[in-house]
């Protein structure tokens, strides 16, 4: 299948498809109907290489996670995808998976594709491959780790926020034994959660006495858990850097022969779509990725239009209230019982 059958279908010279695909607005809203017709009929799918060619712009947007088995992240990509399609963009996703040789070959990858712009949706990034981008006028946006200047534009997420809600929730249910699981030390988001945390309890008057560092997966919730319960005293209560950490660490919890809420209440971060069905269902700070993709979406193209100025955005998190807090036990801060661990 080639333009020449698409523009004999539509009774037009092959100029005029070329036109069409390309969004030119030289061609009549009629004759663009028919050709669009034509190539719907014969299932014709232009090059996308040469409409950068003689555009000079690929209708395609780059968008840079960290993690694609962290469930955040899909969500994430599915929401940005939703928006682009619905805008006439593409989208070229690549997953760093943290590594910093991989990050540099997507970067390759998304300057040979000539991306219209890109969404970096990671904690760190190595400012020579910012560099690459912005000296060939690629409009950047980043999920918190960026400042607005020109070309690139910021999300800020008030994790302070959220965590602040969370806090005052536990402390609303009488907890004052409350414990923190973080994540990865190297990442920035982590290290504001966990910074965030410290100073809300300490506004509060309580101590931050129960902190474990997790890897924002299930397996490092889990045994940053077990290893709170194996201390003389346990929490009555433990926020979680996100919510796979919550996730293990319920299943800790479980292990050792306690429940939630009635001996110690969970928290998570992120409100992933999983977290509504745990057992107990998780109480959770949500942080929207449908808000997220939007809002990066219009600073990509924004940019565009205001002639490379880039700007700053806020999202803000919200507590969704779930089964897994509850009141405070009695005996708060101190094991009712040895805990039994369950086969």
């Amino acid at each position: 299948m080639n333009i020449k059958e698409v523009a004999r279908r539509a009774r037009v010279s092959t100029a005029t498809v070329s036109r069409t695909i390309n969004g030119s607005d030289k061609v009549t809203p009629e004759t663009k109907e028919r050709v669009q017709r034509a190539i719907e009929e014969l299932g014709f799918y232009p090059n996308t290489w040469a409409r950068a060619l003689g555009s000079g712009r690929s209708s395609l947007y780059g968008l840079i996670i960290s993690d694609i088995t962290n469930p955040f992240f899909p969500e994430l990509v599915k929401s940005f995808e939703d928006i682009a399609v619905q805008n006439g963009q593409e989208v070229l996703v690549a997953n760093t998976n943290y590594d910093p040789v991989r990050m540099e070959v997507c970067v390759r990858r998304m300057l040979q594709r000539k991306v219209d712009g890109v969404a970096i949706m990671t904690s760190e990034m190595d400012a020579r491959l910012i560099t690459e981008f912005q000296s060939r006028d690629i409009p950047l946006v980043f999920l918190d780790t960026g400042k607005a200047e020109k070309l690139t534009s910021n999300l800020v997420v008030d994790y302070a926020a959220g965590v602040d809600a969370a806090v005052e929730h536990i402390v609303g249910l009488g907890h004052t034994a409350i414990a923190f699981i973080a994540g990865p030390m190297m990442l920035r988001s982590a290290r504001v959660r966990r910074e965030a945390f410290v100073g809300c309890l300490k506004r509060r008057g309580i101590g931050a006495d129960w902190i474990e560092e997790g890897n924002h997966q299930v397996d490092g919730g889990h045994d940053a858990m077990a290893r709170l319960l194996g201390r003389k005293t346990r929490p009555t209560a433990v926020l979680a850097s996100n919510d796979m950490t919550a996730i293990g660490a319920l299943g800790a919890i479980h292990e050792h022969g306690l429940r939630v809420p009635e001996d110690i209440s969970i928290v998570g971060f992120d409100d992933i779509q999983i977290s509504a069905f745990t057992q107990p269902a998780l109480t959770t700070v949500r942080l929207s990725r449908e808000e997220i993709a939007r809002v990066a979406f219009r600073a990509l193209y924004s940019i565009r239009q205001d002639g490379g100025k880039g700007a700053e955005y806020g999202v803000k998190p919200a507590l969704v209230v779930r089964r897994s807090t509850g009141r405070a036990p009695r005996t708060a801060g101190k094991a009712e019982r040895e805990p039994a661990l369950v086969s």
